[in-house]
């Protein structure tokens, strides 16, 4: 059986014996060292390949977003933390996932193998150097006479307008002439999920669930009565 090396980060103790207690729960993962701060850590990164790096935000001299960008190929990243207003933050450093504090056993389980997966995942060979972005993390879309390439990870949610979608990305929206099933089928459905008739979230940009309601950021999206069990049963809830 495989390991994966771990890495916790975290200033406070409690919430350190908490995942480090989780992790025993899991025979695949091998806890290398538990560190109170980002400067340890990164000693940490720096002697010893880390697979899953389980990172608290709110930690005193470097907080963790600030860490995790001075980190030069960084590993599986699973953020821990009791502030949900850093989510899109975090995603757009591409972290595996993001907890908020206090999490459940199940619920980290579902990040671990969010990450394991990732690492799994088979690494294509580059042919004439270095490739930066796999086919697999972008799509193409045509809005009047332009067609850009745009990344998964920059769309946050698409929404129905008419014979338009609306894709809200992190920095801009785009309105391309496309319906929306056409759009649904173009978003792979393994980071993409339907909540309502006029939605497709991205999962990786969600910060919380209330109710029936759904946010990205501080937008609000409703989900939808006959969408809701897929819904919940794709976030492993």
């Amino acid at each position: 059986m495989n390991r994966f090396n771990c890495l916790i980060a975290d200033d406070e103790p409690i919430a350190r014996e908490i995942i480090q207690g989780y992790c025993n729960h899991l025979p695949v993962l091998n806890v290398v060292a538990a560190c109170a701060n980002a400067l340890e850590a990164k000693a940490v990164l720096q002697e010893q390949p880390i697979d899953i790096l389980f990172l608290d935000i709110n930690m005193p001299v470097l907080d963790g977003i600030a860490f995790l960008k001075t980190v030069k190929d960084p590993p599986q990243v699973i953020f821990t933390t009791a502030y949900k207003e850093y989510a899109l933050n975090a995603f757009d450093l591409a972290a595996c996932d993001y907890l908020l504090k206090p999490f459940s056993l199940d619920r980290f389980i579902v990040a671990v193998d969010k990450a394991i997966n990732q690492l799994n995942k088979p690494v294509p060979p580059s042919i004439g150097g270095p490739v930066e972005v796999r086919g697999e993390d972008f799509t193409f879309i045509r809005t009047d006479s332009k067609i850009y390439k745009v990344l998964y990870s920059h769309i946050l949610y698409a929404e129905a307008n008419g014979n338009y979608t609306k894709i809200v990305m992190l920095q801009h929206t785009l309105m391309p002439g496309m319906t929306f099933s056409a759009i649904e089928q173009q978003l792979p459905r393994s980071l993409f999920i339907r909540v309502h008739r006029s939605f497709i979230v991205n999962k990786a940009a969600i910060s919380h669930i209330e109710g029936n309601r759904v946010y990205i950021g501080k937008t609000e999206i409703p989900i939808g009565s006959n969408y809701k069990d897929d819904f919940l049963k794709q976030l492993g809830l």
